[in-house]
């Protein structure tokens, strides 16, 4: 391998619903990271990369997007809180987004990583689109007295506005290093996981209040034939009330999410998608270690 090689880890953090996602498949190209208009839409750390050569040096990005800073209230939260953890550890360069409308909010777990990381910090200000000039200035100026001696870019992931400035920044702070995934690979999920994520993300979309929350998809089967990829899936939820809601009535809401879930599988697999989906109740899993371990997620 060229010695001249880069490599590192982009962390990308910051509290629920500024944009961290949006962002994150802005900077891959790609649609990993599942997006909606309610808050705390991941769950999980999920990694993209990017391989290119810049200036004649090979690089490869590695760009992590977790869930949204936030008090723990179940032990998903713990969960989720603890992948927020894990990629501060082995960041290189660390993505702080924030928007327009945000302001910093006192938590434990921001103030003394803030106050004590040697890591590389960019402040990144979202949604600029939708503010004056003069609010925008209001809202530098506010960060960079949050973050004093840190850059301050303004962007807008959604409109793709500044994005090349904070790939530069990336670029520039890589360290040398030999890749840490092969070139061809685009993520460290499988193709379960991405499935399972676009259903959770239709569920996210076509209800309110607690139902998208009380959810979690498991896919059981995932079978890939020639023309067709044949998904199975499992949707639980802790309340028999909220089984009802997410079935509809003659099951006409959970035939809804199954189709548009099934459009946009087709579309990311490149193939046919014949997908079931099961719904079943597991009280309170949102609180059962044992349960969130089976689900994946790693309580430490």
């Amino acid at each position: 391998m060229d010695h001249q090689h880069k490599a590192g880890f982009i962390s990308i953090i910051g509290k629920p619903n500024v944009g961290k996602s949006t962002l994150m498949n802005a900077l891959v190209g790609e649609r990993l990271s599942i997006v909606s208009s309610k808050a705390q839409t991941t769950r999980h750390r999920i990694l993209g990369m990017l391989n290119g050569v810049q200036d004649g040096t090979e690089y490869q990005i590695v760009y992590s997007d977790t869930p949204g800073v936030l008090l723990p209230k179940y032990e998903l939260h713990k969960s989720m809180m603890q992948f927020v953890r894990n990629s501060l550890e082995d960041a290189d360069v660390v993505l702080y987004v924030t928007d327009v409308f945000d302001t910093y909010e006192d938590l434990e777990f921001l103030t003394s990583w803030k106050d004590q990381t040697e890591t590389p910090i960019l402040v990144l200000v979202n949604k600029i689109d939708l503010v004056d000039s003069e609010r925008l200035q209001e809202c530098l100026s506010y960060w960079q007295g949050v973050f004093p001696g840190k850059p301050v870019l303004p962007i807008s992931a959604q409109e793709k506005v500044h994005l090349e400035e904070i790939f530069t920044h990336v670029v520039n702070q890589l360290p040398v290093h030999p890749p840490f995934f092969d070139k061809d690979e685009l993520t460290d999920k499988p193709e379960r996981f991405f499935a399972a994520e676009m259903i959770r993300e239709k569920i996210f979309l076509n209800y309110k209040k607690e139902i998208p929350y009380s959810c979690e998809v498991v896919v059981t089967a995932f079978k890939e034939e020639e023309k067709i990829i044949r998904i199975s899936s499992e949707i639980y939820v802790e309340r028999v009330s909220q089984r009802a809601i997410l079935i509809g009535h003659k099951g006409e809401s959970i035939k809804k999410v199954g189709i548009q879930a099934r459009a946009e599988l087709e579309k990311f697999f490149g193939k046919q998608v014949f997908l079931e989906q099961f719904v079943k109740v597991e009280p309170d899993w949102r609180g059962k270690a044992d349960k969130l371990r089976s689900f994946g997620y790693t309580l430490d």
